[in-house]
């Protein structure tokens, strides 16, 4: 798969975040020439600041609700596939600022749309967004594609937004043989070295057990689609390939694992304390917080028999990943652990 973004001109936005920093690092050992447009690191810690990708980047700090700025940048840049990652992905800071929620996640997205159809080097456009679009009912089965969208909380439903804005754009404005391909790729709960953010499970255990405090759990009943972050880029590189080459595979996809990694919050935080070690221990304690989904599950059918993509990290492999990169404690050793970790995955592919 890397073989083919050798020499490629990819633009990402979201790249100083966690999975823009991964997807970075992939794009770098593949051979791409990468821009990037974001705001600055939005956690201290940043997986973007520790590894150095900066430098090894075309890196721009912007708004993306900027559009004549946006516009320029890209038209300036002239990528041939682009790869939108840049959102506001909380859910619980959605409740606290919806404003800058829906701004940035729906105006953002036109934008980039916006920018996408001014720029004529344009071929591929991925506009990743989140397994929490679909109008959760609370079924112990996966979602598919074609099921309604409709995201109970302003993150969520934000999302949402985002793929029908770009449902509309492709049928009003990317219909010409010569458009470029667009979709929309949904990928579940991503965990990973270097996610620094709050209120997302493994970092707060992360941060309680290196604080020598109790992991504290909210829902330990809640059934996620946990998956590693490299699972779900190497999704949205197939998909961006596959739709570059031919305009017949360009639809909206979802990234999930396996049934057996669709584990309860309260099951993973348990893996999680297994190995890292008998220094982790965790309790139930409630915090009277924002509505939140008790069960979320993806159906990949598509994506596997379309793409021919399939999880190979379980969930188990997925939390060893991540608390290998956590126990490093130079930025150094941190980098080295990134890119060891991309090469052992994509040498199994």
């Amino acid at each position: 798969m890397l073989d083919f973004y050798k020499n490629k001109k990819i633009f990402l936005t979201g790249h100083t975040g966690f999975k823009g920093t991964w997807l970075c690092r992939i794009l770098l050992h593949a051979g791409a020439e990468v821009t990037g447009y974001a705001l600055d690191p939005p956690t201290e810690p940043s997986l973007f600041v520790q590894t150095g990708t900066e430098k090894d980047i075309h890196s721009l700090i912007g708004d993306i609700r900027d559009r004549d700025e946006f516009v320029k940048a890209m038209q300036n840049a002239k990528p041939e596939i682009v790869f939108h990652l840049a959102a506001q992905p909380i859910v619980r800071f959605s409740y606290r600022e919806p404003v800058i929620t829906y701004e940035t996640n729906v105006i953002g997205t036109v934008n980039v749309l916006e920018a996408v159809r001014s720029t004529s080097s344009v071929k591929s456009f991925v506009n990743i967004t989140t397994d929490k679009v679909y109008e959760n009912k609370e079924w112990h089965w996966g979602y598919r594609e074609n099921e309604n969208l409709c995201g109970f909380d302003p993150y969520s439903n934000s999302k949402s937004c985002s793929e029908l804005v770009t449902y509309s754009y492709r049928n009003s404005f990317f219909i010409d043989k010569d458009a470029p391909a667009i979709s929309t790729a949904r990928s579940g709960n991503v965990i990973g070295g270097g996610d620094y953010s709050e209120d997302r499970i493994i970092p707060d255990c992360i941060r309680a057990v290196s604080a020598g405090k109790e992991i504290v759990v909210r829902n330990p009943h809640s059934t996620r689609p946990y998956q590693h972050v490299l699972e779900c880029l190497s999704g949205y590189l197939l998909l961006a390939e596959k739709q570059y080459n031919d305009k017949v595979f360009a639809g909206a996809y979802n990234f999930g694992p396996d049934d057996e990694s669709c584990v309860t919050t309260g099951e993973l935080t348990e893996l999680f304390c297994a190995i890292w070690g008998p220094q982790a221990a965790w309790k139930v304690q409630g915090d009277g917080g924002p509505h939140e989904a008790n069960f979320l599950k993806l159906d990949c059918s598509k994506v596997k028999s379309v793409l021919g993509w399939k999880p190979l990290w379980d969930i188990k492999t997925a939390v060893e990943k991540t608390v290998e990169f956590a126990k490093i404690k130079t930025n150094d050793e941190k980098l080295k652990c990134i890119d060891r970790q991309i090469l052992e995955y994509f040498s199994t592919l």
